[in-house]
């Protein structure tokens, strides 16, 4: 049985995003909890995937090093505070 892509996608990519948004909401509520409130007022203490999208970590380095090649490892990086 062969998977197109919108199959692959939903069956790789969207539990990665939801792993990942978790993750990062995980950070931002455990430095709420040491007193640090950054990722709070920047609303990052979310499971909403599109609060955690820095635009300079999570679009333009990646967007640059795939121009540029850079480094042979594409990585970008969520939005923490």
């Amino acid at each position: 049985m062969e998977f197109n892509i919108v199959q692959k996608i939903a069956i790789y990519a969207l539990p990665v995003i939801f792993a990942i948004t978790l993750h990062e909401a995980a950070h931002g509520y455990a430095a709420l909890r040491f007193g640090d409130k950054t990722a709070f007022m920047l609303g990052r203490i979310s499971i909403n995937p599109l609060r955690h999208i820095d635009p300079i970590g999570t679009i333009l380095v990646p967007i640059l090093t795939l121009m540029f090649g850079w480094h042979p490892v594409r990585l970008g990086q969520a939005g923490t505070g």
